[in-house]
């Protein structure tokens, strides 16, 4: 028996066997009271045509038989069921009890690490690129190059609006102690980003690796400090503020011009009319 079994809160029940199938492993266990609060349930029954029985069968204290699962209105059932308890565990991540349950999983890598070299193997966090159902499968997000990338673990089975877009960024923001750059220790050295070269020289037009704008500004082997980095972030604002306000400027020295040619024809075409019309007073 493994350890998350041992303190389920569904011992034996259809949840606890569910998210300890395989390619679950990334779902956490929604407490039934959560289930049954009608309020948890708002936008969710009326996509679903067996709605009443899919949450029986949810709520049930005991796992399928192998038997049920050759039965087709059983398997029918059980794929709304399962898409129902996705939709409720995206929304149950994100009360306290459930993000705390997530936190831990986060930080003992339960959800796998960044493929980035550069990153270290840093613990990453799931996340679907879509709210809808069937639209896309589970992918991880890598909280230190802030990239999306396919999980390596076993999670075909996951759909991603099973956690939906916002949770990596929730969970930062609910406990900033994950963010990477507070876990820094004073003596961390950043690591450099990989540079293609050619015999040792560098390539036109090859950047290499996708550097963050605060790496991009910290030189190899510098210390990362909590108030270098702070004043780093300080330059960037900075450096958008006036570029923003070159592109402003910019742009409206192009709509003067545009707005002094446009006179300049104007004026133009009016000189040729009032010719005519001295003619004409002449005749």
């Amino acid at each position: 028996m493994s350890e998350e079994s041992q303190y389920s809160e569904h011992p034996g029940g259809w949840i606890e066997w569910f998210c300890a199938h395989e390619d679950h492993q990334f779902l956490c266990e929604v407490d039934d009271d959560y289930i049954c609060d009608p309020f948890n349930l708002i936008g969710i029954k009326g996509k679903f045509n067996f709605f009443n029985e899919a949450i029986n069968m949810i709520l049930q204290p005991t796992s399928p038989e192998d038997q049920d699962l050759e039965d087709e209105r059983f398997l029918e059932v059980y794929q709304e069921a399962s898409d129902i308890y996705g939709l409720l565990h995206a929304r149950f991540i994100f009360t306290s009890k459930g993000s705390a349950i997530m936190r831990e999983r986060y930080l003992q890598g339960k959800f796998g690490h960044c493929p980035r070299i550069y990153c270290e193997k840093h613990n990453v966090i799931p996340i679907g690129l879509c709210e809808d159902l069937k639209t896309a499968r589970i992918k991880v997000f890598c909280p230190r190059c802030e990239e999306v990338y396919m999980p390596k673990k076993k999670c075909a089975d996951i759909d991603g609006a099973y956690f939906g877009k916002s949770f990596p960024q929730f969970l930062l923001m609910t406990y900033p102690d994950l963010h990477p750059k507070f876990q820094l220790l004073p003596d961390t050295q950043i690591q450099v980003d990989f540079e293609p070269t050619l015999f040792g020289f560098k390539i036109a037009g090859k950047q290499g690796s996708k550097m963050k704008k605060i790496e991009q500004q910290l030189q190899y082997n510098h210390i990362i400090t909590q108030s270098n980095i702070q004043q780093i972030e300080q330059n960037i604002i900075k450096q958008e503020q006036k570029q923003y306000q070159i592109q402003k400027q910019q742009q409206q020295e192009q709509q003067d011009q545009q707005l002094h040619q446009q006179q300049q024809s104007d004026q133009n075409k009016e000189k040729p009319h009032k010719k005519k019309n001295k003619k004409k007073h002449k005749q």
